[in-house]
């Protein structure tokens, strides 16, 4: 446990951090009327995805915290790696060091069975919620993922920033809930992660019900389910959709979007499949990073 003068001096640390630091700097509005220069505490927090209450204790040097509030911390602030070490010191953490995880891509066995879903949406979802292939269904079905730039091909980043995913959705709401469900359970396996740092206080920014819905107890999303659409094309779809885990990497999953035969939403899917195979100019081959 460190000693309460560390803790002062950690507070201490933090104010004057977020003092340096304009709004604008972090991707946040300035909407004038600041006391004093700098990020306010309810900004930090936001970034980090805390309350501000916790952040505020920290800068009172009431609370230790631990090495992924640090971590997060740090990346809110926009901290040299000098300036991280002194974060981590004044709070008597020992850094992680962590190498840096190779970049996922889609399993064989994911895309072979991607290949065979000719009629049926499917997508290969990898850590942090990132898509690591699709097939043309799927990509008739919510977006065209090849025009999405890769590091930002991401589930929960699409659903919150692309307006069209608010009226794909029939409860919109319900599905973006369930999203920020299972993001925190990830972030919770991986609480040192940078870039999933950085997503959540990307999207905890950018959308007020996303850093309400962060630091509520909502229950984690299920595996399995149905969800309704509205698409653009083929109408009112009712999807059951399923969610198969890669045995040789267990961080990529596939998930399969399906109709019951004879319904209105089985022919909707079988004609989004027919024009995106007339798209393609042939077979409707998976699409991989």
């Amino acid at each position: 446990m460190t000693s309460d003068a560390h803790l002062n001096e950690l507070g201490e640390f933090l104010k004057v951090r977020r003092a340096e630091l304009s709004p604008r700097t972090v991707g946040l509005p300035d909407t004038g009327g600041r006391r004093v220069p700098g990020l306010r505490r309810e900004e930090v927090a936001l970034l980090a995805a805390i309350s501000s209450d916790y952040y505020t204790r920290l800068e009172q040097g009431r609370i230790q915290p631990s090495a992924s509030v640090l971590a997060a911390l740090a990346h809110a602030l926009h901290l040299d790696d000098h300036q991280r070490h002194r974060l981590f010191e004044l709070a008597g953490r020992q850094r992680a060091r962590h190498r840096r995880p190779a970049a996922q891509k889609a399993q064989p066995q994911l895309r072979r069975m991607l290949d065979d879903l000719t009629a049926s949406p499917g997508v290969v979802i990898g850590r942090r919620m990132d898509i690591l292939a699709w097939n043309p269904v799927a990509a008739a079905l919510f977006t065209d993922f090849a025009k999405v730039p890769e590091d930002r091909r991401n589930c929960a980043r699409i659903l919150f920033t692309d307006p069209s995913m608010r009226t794909l959705y029939a409860d919109w709401r319900a599905v973006a809930r369930d999203c920020v469900s299972h993001l925190r359970t990830t972030a919770a396996r991986c609480p040192d992660d940078p870039r999933l740092t950085g997503l959540v206080g990307e999207l905890s920014v950018e959308d007020r019900d996303f850093g309400q819905w962060w630091g509520s107890r909502h229950v984690p999303s299920r595996r399995v389910g149905t969800k309704r659409f509205h698409h653009p094309v083929v109408g009112e779809l009712v999807l059951d959709w399923d969610t198969f885990t890669c045995s040789s990497d267990p961080d990529q999953e596939l998930v399969v979007w399906t109709a019951e035969p004879g319904t209105p939403s089985y022919d909707g899917l079988r004609a989004l499949a027919s024009r995106a195979t007339r798209r393609l100019g042939g077979p409707a081959d998976s699409q991989v990073d």
